[in-house]
Formats: C-alpha cells, structure tokens, sequence
C-alpha cells in the first residue's frame, strides 16, 4: 500500500514537473512562442455598416480583401488575391498597405515596400479597376522602389506621388506620369521630410491634393546647410562605407522649410509668404479645407511654446492668422481636427486650462467653446460623430495606468460619460465607426494579452470576438509567472505609480537584489497596466531571483494633468533622476526583502541617459547600471525634441550639461555595461564613444558591446537574442559578487 500511494505521489510530481513550462530566452526572442495575435487592419466601409481586411489566400498565396457585415457577421471577398496577379506574373501582389478611391471605384496597392528610417514609405503602386478587373502599375518610367505616398485625387481619375524628392500626378488611364516639381535633390526635399521632421513631428507624407483636385499644396524642405552625421557601416566591404545624414543637433540650422501651392497639370509653384525664419520655425501641419481653396498651416516658432494657426488662400496666396496657442513650457502637435457645420467650425486640442481638453473653434477663430471638461485628459480622440452630437474619446481621470473610452458632447453641456465597462480593469482601445453604432474593441491588462472583438458601442455589447489569443493565454498560464502587483511611492511632494515583479517562490524573509526598469523622459512611460507582451524579458529577470520596479517620475507621458508632464521643463535628467532616487529610497524603507547592497537600474534612450544619470549621481542607492542606446550629451540628440522639452540653449546651457550623464561619469563608483548599435541614426553612436572616453579619462572600470551597423532598435537576425543573453550575463555577474542575498535573516 505504501509503495502504491508513493508511486501515485510519484506519477503527480511528474506531471505537475512536466506541465510546467520553463520561461526562455530562446523563446522570447528567438522562437516567438509567446507572440500574441493581432486582427486587421481594418478599413470601415463608407456606410458604416461593414468593414473591411485582408485574409490569406490558401489557394494562390498572397491575401484576399474580404468585407465583413457588422451585424450578420457575413463575409464577402472584395478583392482575391487571384486578381492582384500581374500579367505575365505567376504570384499576387504582397498588400502591405491599400486605399480605396472616395468612389470605392478603384483600389491602390502599395507593395514591394522598401524602409525609410523608421518606416516602410517606399516602394511600388498599382491600381485596380473594381469594374473592369484591370490591374495597372503606376510610374512606370520611374525607378522601381522610389515611389512615396500615392494617394487618388478626389475624382480618381488621377494618383500623385512622390519619387527622388519630386512630386508627380499620373493619369490612371492612359498612364501619363505629369513631373510638376523639378527642383528636387539630395538637398531639396518635395512631398515629403527631412529625418528630424519625421522623427519628432510625425510629418512623413508632403503633400495634399486640393477637394477640387486642381493643385497640390505641398511642403518644401532645403537641408543646405544642417550639418551632417556620417555614419559608417564597417562591415559589407573591405574598405568602409560613409553614411550621410543631414541631422539638425541642439543649438544648430534647421532645414529650411515652406508652403506652396502648384497646378495638378504642373507649373510655376507659388509659395506662401508666412512670416519668419523659416529655418527657426517649424511648419508642423498643412491641410486642406474641406470645400475650399484654402490651407490651415500650423507654425511652431523654435522653442514650440508657441502655435501659430494661419488660413492661406490657395488662389490668391493670401494669409490671415485665426489662433495663437500659448505654452510656458512647450506644446504638442495633435492631429484631431475635424471641420463641423458646413466647415463653419473645427476642433481643436489644447492644455490652456491645466488638462488636455477638445475645443469647439469657430473658422476665424473669435470663438471658442470646450467640449470635454473637468480634470480630465483626453489621451486619444477615437470618434467625432457630428449626427449623434458626441465625441468619444480615451481617458482614464482614476487610474493613471489604464485606459477607458468616454464619450461628451460636442455642445460641452455634459459631464464625461465613461462609455467602457466597469468590469473591464486595465486598457481599452476602440476603432469605431464613422456613425459611433460599431467599434473593433481591444482589451488588456498586465495579466491578460489582447482580446479584439466587434461590439455594439451603444451598448458596449460583444458581437463576436475575432481575437481571443487563447492560444498565448494558455501557454503563458503554463509558465506560472509572478503577477505583476502595481503600487503607488509616496515621496512627500510627489505620489508614483510603479509597478512590481517578485522572484518565483518568494519569501519575505529572504534579501533580493533589485532591478529599476527607467524611461523618465517627456515621449513615455513605463507604468501601464497592459500586456505589453506579458513583459517578458522582466519576468524572466524575476525568475534569475530578482526583485524587478518600474516607477514614472514627474514629467512622464501620463494622463495627470499639464503641470505634471511639464514640471520636467528645463530639466530633464535632473529632476526625473531626483525622483527615482528619492522613490528608490522610500522603496527600500517600505520592503525589508531588498537587498540594498545590490540595486541595479536600466534602461533604453532616454532610460539610458536617466539609468547613468542615476547610477553616476547618487551612488548611493545604485551599485550597478545597464544603459542601452543612450543619450550621453544632450547636446548631440535632435533639436527638436531636447529644445522642445529643455528651452534654447543659449538660454539654458548650465541644465543641458547638469541634465548630461556625461557631465558625471567621474562619479561612477558601481558596476556599468553600456550597449549600442553602431547604425543608430536616432541617438547616435557618438554617444557610445563619447561616454567611453569620458570614463577612460577618469580611470573608471565598465563593460560595453557594440552591435554593428544595429539601428536604434538593436534588432534583426539573431540580434535580439543575442542582446538579451548579454544583458542577463551582466546582471548575473554584478549580482554574484555577493552571495549573502538568499540567506535567511536572522
């Protein structure tokens, strides 16, 4: 009886072993077992009663568009992948993106995509006939792989696009390619941005075809003059490879930039006379008024505290400004203007009042009314839904780490009507139809991935769930993780959110080493309650035996009102730095199981900065720091994003160098790995070297890696993989140096 009921403990230790997963490296970040499945991209239909996908093709290879019914769930095959074959062709066309003329007569195709910095802005067009089944290439006579964001003039007739820096409009049916600027070159950009425009303005797209499809208004770019970066690619040849990129750093020329209006026929080009140093201001956003020959042109002036809104005429060159938006730190460029009432009115975002709040505008701008208000943030405008009087909206006035769907209405005479569940706790996103009756509906939290379903908005009620991801949920549940437990740090003057990982088997009673996840900056945070990929990589630190914290300082990207994002102005890198020591400290207080004498930090860009920042000036809370693709100096980053958060610096030099990891490297006295790709055309390489040498100088012990020719990403191959087991190598290393960690206290 004995040897039988061992053998059943026996049989039952086995399978509780075997049913438990182990959590690799391998398969974070070589094997993608654990990633999570997306749905989409989806296009609603016109009449707001179906939506659109795209679906593999079994039988040919490629994707199919198909059309889904909202209600009935019925589905219909728009486009077959059969129909994207070219002739003479034996394979469809690869849809990296689509777009349907305004008629829904005829389907763009952009394929054969090529990477522009951060994105897949080039590449090949063509054009499918709905009627006829006739699939056309556009720019034929221009170079294959050159063509930039091709879009349908408003009577389809036509396609303009951008290729080598010019602009050109094709007629889709006899396939006349018209050039209507001819300036275009390595140091003149039409239709399209220079790095620092993309990178910290979102401006990638140049150009815009008038509602009546007889001009183009587009952005014109000089870069004579901004210095250039050269990066070098060490490795594809025997002799090295220069990489130019014209990068405006802090204090230096901009690239000049204007507005101009030309015939969709071609011509003379006429150009907006907007007052200026056009190397000095920023032309943030152009666009065409619907039903009009105008242009609303958004002005940032250098230090962006100030947004200057003016109406051009496209006929008769004419400007007049209707607002003037005012910041003492900076402002933000948001993109949620709608035009209401017959284009007698148009939305517009602002903080004036302390919280972010959409504003009613009347077209000369002498009116204004708010539509959203309280102590509230609007995060994210989803829907503006003239008909229904409602704008729906992303906030989460509560809980700073979550997000809901609110709805108010556009009149402002209501109170925010919180429209997401009360019993869905984490972070909701909705792609809602034009007529707010549908939504694609995502939710998550830290401990759930993404669920996507079709609802009823009106009622919040699931039609059906086109995503569960019940495959990841399952094989996540089998790793036993430690849930991730979310606290708020009281610092005195200060409250954080943070959040917390505990070692597998934790014991109270034991001392652990502690890992600090940074970001700090201005552009993020760190603290949500989402899945985030059931953030992996520190799941698998806390199961090294380390206890593992994220904390959002003052400044970060959080929904708590303008003074707690803009209380970093001027000082980023010393007040957020002051913060998570100060958290730090109150942590260590708060939890007797930290090892105090093994505290480390990390991060990534701005984290890599703020991990030395930290590391360097209070070493006395940290022993050991990893810093990934980091800022050194910020007077080597971008001018647009360091002056927009730190002032001008002849203005505000002594907290450029004070806010600079550089400017303490003396200091280090723990352990530090600093990590880099050489290829960074974001923060560059530069910084690597520079903060190197700055320790060499000093005497001062480190380890490093360099990935060569790695973007800002690190990424690619077996990159991530191979950076990950070089990150825990070093933690593993800094944490043995003293064992006494798991011993039970006395």
């Amino acid at each position: 009886m004995k040897k039988i009921i061992l053998l059943g403990f026996s049989l039952l230790f086995s399978f509780v072993t075997w049913s438990q997963e182990t959590l690799t490296l391998e398969d974070i970040y070589k094997n993608g077992t654990y990633r999570s499945k997306g749905y989409g991209p989806v296009r609603w239909m016109k009449d707001n009663k179906g939506y659109s996908t795209v679906e593999r093709n079994t039988t040919v290879g490629g994707r199919d568009i198909i059309k889904y019914e909202a209600k009935s769930g019925a589905r219909k095959v728009l486009v077959s992948a059969k129909q994207l074959i070219p002739k003479g062709q034996s394979k469809p066309l690869s849809i990296s993106n689509y777009q349907w003329s305004s008629d829904n007569s005829k389907l763009l195709i952009f394929t054969n995509t090529r990477k522009v910095w951060r994105y897949h802005t080039r590449g090949d067009y063509w054009v499918l006939d709905m009627k006829t089944g006739k699939l056309t290439q556009l720019g034929k006579p221009i170079e294959r792989t050159t063509m930039m964001f091709a879009k349908f003039s408003p009577d389809a007739t036509r396609v303009g696009f951008v290729s080598k820096n010019n602009i050109y409009v094709e007629n889709i049916a006899s396939g006349k390619s018209t050039q209507i600027t001819f300036d275009g070159s390595t140091a003149i950009i039409n239709g399209t941005f220079d790095w620092v425009y993309e990178e910290e303005l979102s401006c990638r797209d140049g150009f815009r075809w008038s509602p009546d499809g007889t001009q183009i208004a587009y952005w014109q770019s000089d870069t004579e003059g901004v210095g250039t970066f050269y990066m070098i690619n060490n490795t594809d040849s025997i002799y090295s490879k220069p990489i130019p990129l014209p990068y405006p750093k802090v204090g230096t020329t901009n690239s000049a930039v204007k507005v101009g209006v030309v015939s969709a026929k071609g011509g003379t080009t006429k150009w907006f006379d907007i007052p200026g140093d056009p190397r000095n201001n920023y032309l943030a956003r152009m666009d065409f008024i619907p039903n009009s020959n105008e242009v609303m042109i958004q002005q940032l002036n250098r230090k962006q505290n100030t947004n200057t809104v003016r109406v051009g005429n496209t006929k008769t060159m004419s400007l007049h400004t209707i607002l003037v938006d005012k910041d003492d730190a900076w402002l933000d460029i948001h993109d949620n203007i709608m035009w209401l009432e017959n284009e007698k009115y148009f939305t517009w975002t602002s903080e004036k009042d302390g919280y972010l709040h959409l504003y009613k505008v009347s077209r000369d701008g002498k009116k204004m009314t708010t539509i959203t208000t309280g102590n509230i943030d609007v995060v994210r405008i989803n829907c503006i839904d003239p008909k229904s009087g409602y704008v729906y909206y992303t906030a989460s006035p509560e809980n700073y780490t979550q997000r809901y769907l609110y709805r108010s209405k556009i009149n402002g005479k209501s109170k925010p009507e919180r429209v997401s569940p009360a019993n869905q706790s984490g972070q909701h996103s909705y792609q809602i139809s034009a007529n707010a009756k549908f939504a694609i509906h995502g939710f998550q939290n830290a401990s759930t991935p993404n669920t996507i379903s079709l609802i009823n908005l009106q009622k919040h009620k699931t039609i059906r769930v086109l995503e569960a991801n019940t495959e990841i949920k399952q094989k996540v549940a089998k790793l036993n993780l430690t849930p991730k437990e979310f606290l708020k740090v009281d610092i005195g003057d200060a409250v954080f959110d943070a959040w917390m990982i505990k070692p597998k088997d934790f014991n109270p009673n034991k001392k652990y080493p502690i890992v600090f996840y940074v970001y700090g900056e201005p552009a993020g945070s760190t603290v949500q309650d989402n899945w985030g990929g059931g953030d992996l990589w520190h799941q698998y630190l806390a199961q090294q035996g380390y206890v593992v914290m994220s904390i959002d300082n003052r400044g970060t990207r959080t929904p708590r009102g303008r003074d707690w994002r803009k209380s970093v102005y001027g000082q980023i890198g010393i007040l957020a730095a002051h913060d998570q020591a100060a958290a730090a400290k109150k942590i260590f207080k708060t939890y007797s199981f930290i090892d105090t004498n093994n505290v480390g930090i990390w991060g990534w860009s701005g984290g890599g900065q703020m991990t030395m920042n930290c590391l360097f000036r209070y070493p006395d809370v940290y022993t050991a720091g990893l810093a990934v693709a980091f800022v050194a100096d910020q007077r080597l980053y971008d001018n647009i994003y360091q002056e927009r958060y730190m002032g001008l610096l002849e203005e505000n030099k002594a907290n450029y160098i004070a806010g600079s990891p550089i400017s303490h490297a003396k200091k280090l006295e723990g352990d530090l790995m600093i990590i880099h790709g050489t290829g960074d055309d974001n923060v560059h390489y530069q910084s690597f070297e520079r903060m190197a040498n700055e320790l060499i100088k000093h005497n001062k012990m480190f380890d490093m890696m360099a990935y060569p020719n790695r973007d800002h990403g690190i990424r690619g191959g077996n990159t991530s993989y191979h950076l990950r087991q070089t990150m825990i190598k070093y933690w593993k290393k800094v944490f043995s140096k003293k064992k006494d960690f798991v011993k039970v206290k006395q």
